[in-house]
């Protein structure tokens, strides 16, 4: 029986006596089903029985309050002593770790933390999972219903949820990083199940057993909310890393936890407090393996064009001011360190203020060059009967575009009824071509998307795959095709190769030129 199973007592004064678990073993059947009390396997080396004095759990502003605590080893790391009042606290994700030690040692309990209880969460529509999502599932019902999974973009990974909420069988905190997700996986989620579906942000609150929110709105709703889900889903978990989102993991009781992303890699190594959060990764798939059945066949094309002899002077001047600065101060770029010892010092002096424009100039010119323009038209042309997404690196690009071509641009700064009325007329074909930054990189469905052009970005390998992603999934005789326009002989080149260092482009199918 997992860690907040039990229904047969009011939440506020359950009894509880704790009795071994586990994880199952068996890929479809929850922990209540696999270690009723009267077949507890059997453990060694068998650990002496406590005084059988009463534990009480208690949950407050994120973090799990235990009063008193026997002379246990494992509960006493998990738990510190709190000097200013008495009782022992531990951040509120050991809740499972907590419960599953009380059973172990058979002390009993009284569990005041938890607000939820198991739910009936029966399919409206019946799934049918493709081999990959099945194995995914299998994968993270044996870890116990922890851990992460990465799948390409297209692969399902929303049904992948939607099948663990069904296997959980608890009220579900399912947490995104935009608004434009937020209302997908609301309709996704109402789809499936019966009852109203929730949402938490966006001047929204309306809380339910299935609640779908947005990283921000979570971070700050956690300590007050933090006991009342028993699975938490993070959808692009790669974002939960950052400082101001872990409390979302470290706030929350809930035993059961899924962590889904395209690419869970970081350049900060961010993967491990994911892991630390959320548990191991599961099950990993990639593009490669799926593309051609599952998703879209697709091609990659490099399109490389020159700087004119006016922007390459003015490339030369702007990026020799630059790296004169960098070579004195002797800063190593390539790390984040670095990268912030440039930008302070820059600031300390004019000859640093002139370095950074001139990086700012270097890299305007790159990004922007004529032949770009040139280039996206040619690929516009070629391609007048696709739907075709143009990605930029920043907004002042896309706006500058959206005046020359007459295109409409769709950045973060776009109120939410016109991104909505944007999308559908892509859908329908009435808009054939969508000018954006990077508010398109995660998540959002544009199926009907044959065609993208990256005519700028950073480094990220994550971004670049992101990009990729969004033109994948599959309709009848589709083929894709990413363009990757660069500016040659600049440093644009050196960021091209190292957003590429992925599998989807080392083993996927070769480069063609255009």
């Amino acid at each position: 029986m997992p860690p907040g199973s039990q229904s047969s007592a009011p939440v506020a004064s359950s009894r509880q006596v704790g009795h071994s678990g586990g994880a199952p073993s068996h890929p479809l059947l929850p922990f209540s089903r696999m270690f009723p009390p009267t077949l507890v396997p059997a453990r060694e080396p068998v650990i002496e029985p406590l005084p059988a004095t009463l534990i009480e759990l208690h949950y407050d502003s994120g973090t799990l309050v235990a009063p008193t605590l026997p002379e246990d080893a494992r509960l006493l790391e998990l738990f510190q002593k709190d000097a200013r009042t008495g009782v022992f606290r531990a951040p509120a994700r050991h809740y499972r770790d907590v419960v599953m030690r009380l059973r172990e040692c058979g002390l009993p309990y009284e569990d005041r933390a938890k607000r939820f209880e198991p739910v009936e969460l029966p399919l409206t529509v019946p799934i049918e999972p493709f081999p990959h999502q099945r194995a995914a599932l299998d994968a993270w019902t044996r870890a116990g219903g922890r851990g992460l999974v990465e799948l390409p973009t297209g692969a399902g990974k929303t049904l992948l949820a939607v099948l663990a909420i069904a296997w959980v069988k608890r009220p579900t905190l399912v947490v995104v990083p935009t608004l434009d997700l937020m209302a997908q996986w609301q309709g996704v989620l109402a789809k499936y199940f019966p009852g109203p579906v929730g949402m938490v942000g966006g001047g929204v609150n309306d809380r339910q057993a299935l609640t779908v929110t947005t990283y921000d709105s979570a971070a700050m709703q956690m300590e007050f909310t933090g006991n009342r889900f028993g699975l938490l889903i993070c959808d692009e978990c790669h974002h939960l890393p950052a400082p101001s989102y872990r409390f979302i993991a470290e706030g929350t009781l809930a035993p059961y936890r899924l962590g889904l992303t395209a690419t869970l890699a970081r350049a900060d190594g961010g993967e491990r407090v994911c892991e630390e959060l959320l548990g191991p990764l599961v099950h990993r798939t990639g593009i490669e393996e799926l593309q051609g059945q599952y998703l879209a066949p697709y091609e990659v094309r490099r399109v490389e064009v020159p700087l004119t002899p006016d922007e390459k002077t003015r490339y030369d001047e702007a990026r020799g001011r630059y790296l004169t600065f960098v070579r004195r101060l002797g800063v190593p770029l390539a790390s984040p360190e670095g990268w912030a010892r440039f930008l302070a010092q820059s600031q300390r002096s004019d000859e640093g203020r002139a370095a950074y424009r001139g990086y700012r100039e270097q890299r305007r010119i790159a990004l922007t060059s004529s032949g770009k323009l040139d280039a996206l038209w040619r690929i516009l042309l070629e391609h007048r009967e696709d739907r075709v997404i143009v990605f930029t690196d920043d907004n002042e690009t896309v706006y500058t575009l959206a005046r020359r071509l007459l295109l409409p641009a769709l950045t973060h700064h776009t109120p939410l009824p016109e991104r909505k009325a944007l999308l559908a007329a892509f859908a329908s074909a009435e808009l054939p071509v969508l000018l954006t930054s990077r508010v398109l990189n995660e998540g959002v469905d544009v199926p009907e998307a044959r065609v993208g052009v990256v005519l700028s970005g950073s480094g990220s390998v994550r971004e670049h795959v992101q990009r990729l992603g969004r033109i994948l999934r599959k309709r009848p005789d589709k083929r894709a095709i990413l363009y990757e326009v660069c500016s040659a002989q600049t440093a644009e080149s050196g960021i091209s190769e190292r957003r590429r260092q992925h599998r989807a482009y080392q083993e996927g199918p070769p480069d063609a030129d255009a």
